[in-house]
């Protein structure tokens, strides 16, 4: 679940309509990575299926790249690893869970 609070670091706020047109990026994983003039820069890679007769061929492709500063990179590996924290968390709750006894 993401903070509620809208404000970051620096104080600045957020505003939520900007949610609204902000684009959804799904990606399977990154292509490749580097850094030029002081930017980071990250390929987002994803896979295809693409029919070929009876068969399937894979072909990957770029979903988006990333450029930012050296400190938005770091502010978006920490969300990230709070991010899978979450879920591994969430995976471990799944999983101590006992499964309910069906009732008629």
């Amino acid at each position: 679940m993401a903070d509620p609070d809208t404000t970051n670091q620096v104080g600045v706020t957020i505003s939520p309509a900007s949610a609204e047109r902000a684009p959804f990026i799904y990606f399977d994983g990154v292509s490749c990575f580097g850094h030029h003039n002081g930017t980071i820069q990250i390929e987002l890679a994803t896979n295809l299926l693409m029919p070929v007769g009876a068969g399937v061929r894979i072909d990957v492709i770029q979903a988006g790249h990333i450029r930012c500063s050296p400190a938005a990179a770091t502010a978006l590996r920490e969300a990230l690893d709070k991010a899978l924290t979450m879920f591994q968390q969430g995976q471990n709750q799944i999983q101590a869970e006992p499964i309910p006894a069906m009732k008629n």
